[in-house]
């Protein structure tokens, strides 16, 4: 099927030509006639399939169409929500690659900047509003956005919008919006809490799946490497030792985790370079831009922070970090081996990560392939029950006494320092 058999109107269809695309993928095959039908979706596709075009592709045909036959005005009609900045800047571009040539306005709204730009651009009047809820929410409290206008609403990556706590964010979004309007619900998988919320949101809705929700993508090939909490860094320079990993993404769990291995690849003179929640809105986009231009080799990232990172032909994914939760390894994943390229992930696992590999196995149905030539394998062992409750005793004590000693106070210590300036 070409994108020209989806009864897409020609100045949408001359964008999508002009971006070499010509073949929708799964998900834009079996979402955009029904959304074009304006029936309510619940679509289930993991991250690279194309889910954006899937949405915006219609909604932008909707808007062109009304506009032509009433000439109405530029209030917001349509509303979509994301997690994170990333990704809310990422729609926001889609919608103006896709949307050149028929006069269709979009802006994109996030926190961590000031407002100004963003208040400017909808005084001006927009079409397509892409936000994230807590900014959103911030402008329509002073009065610079109203959600009256809305006809089309699309709540995009529902589940790590739940696993960040929007919960609350969004059911206050979603009482201010017309009753009357059309809705679409995406999320990469779909636990219990992700269904009732979408029930809460859709009229009887058409339910999309373009891949199983606990599956990865076929394109990607998976490896694994069993060794120690001590030598993975070892481990990693080892890997990074394959010139052909020209370019790759790598997933710490903690931000803490993220600088600290980006400064040890930058000591092995590794270009490399951090992208998380404490780095300032200004430098992740600078960063990002830089990797995806090359003059960065490895990007390493917090999940949160990756969510919405689109790298064109990106091929290696590195989980220095396995993750806990196992539906998050598919969204890693997910970042290589996009729009039907291959790609590759390779997993570090240390003792006390073997149980979450187990999960992950599990929930995608299949092993994950052992790399054997390893020089730094796996000797030791995964600590008991009583030897982790040791640990979190000890981390208890210091943390008890860290707060104990700060809390003392030395007597007369301003006239100490004084006198101690005054010699």
């Amino acid at each position: 099927m070409l994108f020209k058999d989806l009864n897409i109107i020609d100045p949408i269809l001359k964008a999508l030509i002009d971006e070499n695309y010509t073949e929708p993928t799964l998900i834009q095959e079996k979402a955009i006639p029904v959304i074009l039908d304006g029936k309510d979706v619940l679509g289930s596709a993991q991250t690279g399939t194309g889910k954006t075009a899937a949405f915006a592709i219609p909604i932008l045909q909707h808007l062109y169409n009304r506009r032509m036959e009433h000439n109405r005005s530029r209030n917001i009609k349509t509303l979509v929500i994301t997690p994170t900045r990333e990704l809310a800047i990422q729609i926001g571009e889609s919608f103006s690659t896709y949307g050149k040539f028929i006069g269709i306005r979009n802006t994109v709204i996030f926190g961590g900047v000031k407002q100004a730009s963003q208040t400017n651009a909808l005084r001006h009047g927009v079409d397509v509003l892409v936000a994230t809820p807590g900014r959103l929410l911030d402008l329509m409290d002073q009065g610079y956005v109203k959600l009256n206008d809305i006809e089309y609403f699309v709540l995009d990556e529902a589940d790590r919008m739940l696993d960040m706590g929007f919960i609350h964010d969004i059911r206050k979004i979603i009482a201010k919006l017309p009753h009357k309007r059309q809705s679409l619900f995406f999320s990469a998988t779909m636990p219990g809490n992700i269904v009732e919320l979408s029930r809460k949101i859709l009229q009887n809705p058409v339910k999309i799946e373009a891949t199983p929700s606990a599956t990865t993508a076929e394109t990607v090939q998976q490896y694994l490497y069993y060794t120690n909490k001590s030598t993975k860094k070892d481990l990693l320079e080892h890997i990074l030792n394959d010139q052909q990993i020209s370019q790759v993404l790598l997933f710490s769990k903690t931000k803490h985790g993220a600088d600290k291995i980006t400064r040890n690849l930058t000591q092995q003179k590794i270009k490399a370079a951090a992208i998380h929640g404490d780095k300032g809105q200004n430098q992740r986009q600078k960063v990002l831009q830089q990797f995806k231009d090359g003059e960065i080799r490895v990007l390493v990232a917090t999940d949160i922070a990756a969510r919405g990172i689109d790298i064109d032909k990106l091929k290696y994914v590195i989980n220095y970090d396995i993750p806990n939760i196992s539906e998050t390894y598919i969204h890693r994943i997910g970042r290589a081996g996009r729009a039907g390229e291959e790609g590759i992930s390779i997993s570090i696992c240390e003792p006390e990560e073997i149980g979450y590999v187990k999960d992950i196995e599990k929930l995608i149905n299949q092993k994950i392939e052992i790399v054997g030539k390893n020089p730094f394998p796996q000797t030791e062992k995964p600590m008991t029950k009583n030897e982790k409750a040791e640990v979190e005793k000890e981390k208890l004590k210091r943390k008890k006494d860290f707060f104990a000693n700060r809390d003392k106070k030395p007597i007369h210590t301003k006239s100490f320092n004084y006198s101690r300036r005054s010699r």
